[in-house]
């Protein structure tokens, strides 16, 4: 096994996330299976309990992992489903050892840092990194480990500790560190400054480990006097010093890691150039290119709790994007304070209640996420009512779909007090109910979550057919509310459809309104299984509908497209598959300049 290990310099957010994924796509395009690992040196045990505002979305696996955010990008890059254990915590490694040492396992000795910690965190990257994450039998060529938090943390001590004792461990052939750290540049002078990057190294090295790839932030490409000073200072050869500019999207991450040659230096240190096969990666620069291409738009208004930081909302926005990108469309999203749609702030604000409306009522399609507590639930439920009043298209994930459902009880129903049960208990009309399983006692791991099974019920349903008509759909969930099973009769009486359904029939996981061009709910949360170039049928059908292009998605309902083939021409050649991709129905052939024909 060959581990790459991601650190960070200098400050938090440079992207190391991005560039750990960029590094797993493109060894996976040399032709290597590639598996990931996320540090994450907080105390908590996983990510569930944490605030979207503080940390970003909470990211779940097929498994039911909650885990960090990065998580999904490296799912996204390089094609895998990941498992809780790929997620290390120091909550967990120090539950652990803590429960070891309860057992009585450590023998009478006493438990310490080191070696004890360090060396389950050792323990714990080998048994990760032997877990399959492609489908294949067996363990990955290659584990990408992204260690979070900036050198010089407190907290990320024992972890930095762990991986200068690892490097020995598994040896120098098979450990490549590479170092992602800030060069500014100072408006004053217009200079690229190198001194924070060398700190930054100069602490790192300080620790015990010394890296072998600099991959420096920056806003634009790294000048070879900089890149020379960075070589010298750091003592890391000049070509692999790579810089990470800034890009229309990060897309383009992967190609600038291919251009600068970054897949050859990791190669080189981990001994691999003799097997490794040049970078296959013409679809994913045609996709970036012609991301940057689009023009017709697609306005989405994303109607939510914690708008105030974007990274809260980051699969739903990469579901949008990978979906409007498949659709040839420019994404714009409004992204809508539910709050500001709320009667209370017409009066306390009135700018800020204006704009919200302006913006729900500009847009092509609506979407409200989920989310947990009181706060806004009422301006959702209102953009709820507004789009399906105005015919505009919508769709509803986990709280966005119950919502749904409590409006059209209040509205349609004429159950002005319909509620849930989590933001009423004394409902008279509850329409959510909390679930048998769950506890209303521990937080933390106790939702609905993981991969879920959800039968369709109506084959001929807006849903089946974007999900190609199948019987039934696997989906990742995190929920502990439901749709009351009591009172569905009387909602199918009044026309709202539940078209999926669990094993038992007796849990409510997709909504529908027939006589409307797109009204669609999903407990689940398609989100999270998105990729780019294979969008969550739902996402695909909701910015179908918002172009009024959605009779074109239904009709496209099992397309599979085949690696673009380079001509002489500098064109792409591309196939596309309608039906099964292994019995084809038909097969179209068009030539593109990065912008799909």
């Amino acid at each position: 096994m060959k581990y790459v290990v991601v650190s960070g310099g200098v400050v938090s957010g440079l992207g190391k996330g991005v560039t750990a994924s960029s590094i797993g796509l493109i060894l996976k395009s040399c032709g290597f299976r590639v598996t990931a690992i996320k540090i994450d040196p907080y105390l908590n045990i996983d990510a569930g309990t944490m605030s979207p505002i503080e940390h970003g979305e909470v990211y779940v696996l097929d498994d039911g992992g909650e885990v960090d955010l990065d998580l999904g990008n490296y799912e996204r890059f390089m094609d895998i489903k990941l498992t809780r254990e790929n997620n290390i915590t120091t909550g967990k490694v120090y539950k652990h050892v803590l429960e070891k040492e309860r057992r009585g396992d450590y023998l009478g000795k006493t438990v310490q840092v080191v070696p004890h910690i360090t060396d389950a965190i050792q323990d714990w990257i080998e048994r990760a990194a032997q877990i399959p994450v492609d489908g294949q039998s067996g363990p990955a060529d290659v584990c990408v480990i992204e260690l979070g938090g900036t050198i010089g943390d407190i907290e990320s001590m024992p972890f930095i500790e762990a991986l200068g004792q690892f490097s020995y461990r598994v040896g120098s052939e098979n450990f490549c560190l590479i170092h992602v750290s800030l060069v500014p540049v100072l408006n004053v002078v217009g200079e690229q400054k190198t001194k924070p990057t060398q700190h930054s190294v100069r602490d790192l090295r300080g620790l015990g480990l010394s890296p072998h790839i600099l991959a420096c932030r920056s806003t634009q490409p790294l000048e070879d006097n900089v890149k020379a000073k960075l070589s010298q200072f750091c003592h890391v050869p000049m070509e692999n010093v790579v810089t990470l500019y800034d890009c229309p999207n990060i897309w383009h991450i992967p190609l600038l890691l291919k251009e600068q040659k970054a897949h050859e230096a990791i190669l080189r240190v981990l001994n691999l150039k003799g097997v490794a096969k040049e970078p296959a990666l013409e679809e994913w620069s045609l996709m970036a290119k012609m991301t940057d291409k689009l023009h017709v738009p697609v306005r989405i208004a994303v109607v939510g709790k914690y708008t105030e930081l974007l990274d809260s909302y980051l699969s739903i926005h990469k579901a949008l994007l990978h979906a409007s990108v498949a659709r040839r469309k420019k994404l714009v999203i409004d992204w809508i304070s539910a709050s500001d749609l709320e009667q209370g702030v017409k009066k306390e604000n009135p700018d800020a209640y204006k704009a919200a409306w302006k913006l729900l009522k500009g847009a092509d399609g609506v979407l409200v996420p989920g989310g947990f507590g009181h706060r806004g639930v009422e301006g959702k439920i209102l953009a709820a009512k507004y789009a399906r009043e105005n015919r505009v298209p919508y769709l509803g994930i986990c709280l966005g779909m119950q919502l749904a459902v409590i409006e059209y009880a209040r509205t349609v129903l004429g159950m002005p007090d319909a509620n849930s049960t989590e933001l009423d208990p004394n409902t008279k009309n509850p329409c959510v109910i909390f679930m048998p399983e769950g506890s209303k006692t521990h937080m933390g791991g106790t939702m609905r979550l993981g991969s879920r099974r959800t039968y369709f019920h109506a084959k001929d349903s807006r849903s089946a057919k974007l999900y190609g008509s199948r019987g039934f759909v696997d989906e990742r969930h995190r929920h502990r509310y439901e749709v009351n099973p009591a009172m569905v009769p009387r909602f199918e009486s009044s026309g709202l459809t539940f078209t999926g359904k669990d094993e038992t029939g007796q849990r409510m996981e997709i909504i529908e309104l027939p006589n409307h061009p797109f009204y669609i709910g999903a407990q689940f949360h398609p989100e999270y299984k998105s990729r780019p170039g294979k969008p969550s049928p739902l996402f695909l059908g909701l910015i179908g509908a918002a172009s009024g292009e959605l009779d074109n998605v239904l009709q496209q309902s099992c397309q599979e497209t085949v690696v673009p083939r380079p001509l002489s021409n500098g064109k792409f050649e591309r196939v596309y598959w309608k039906g099964s991709p292994k019995k084809p129905v038909s097969v179209v052939y068009s030539v593109c300049d990065g912008v799909y024909s």
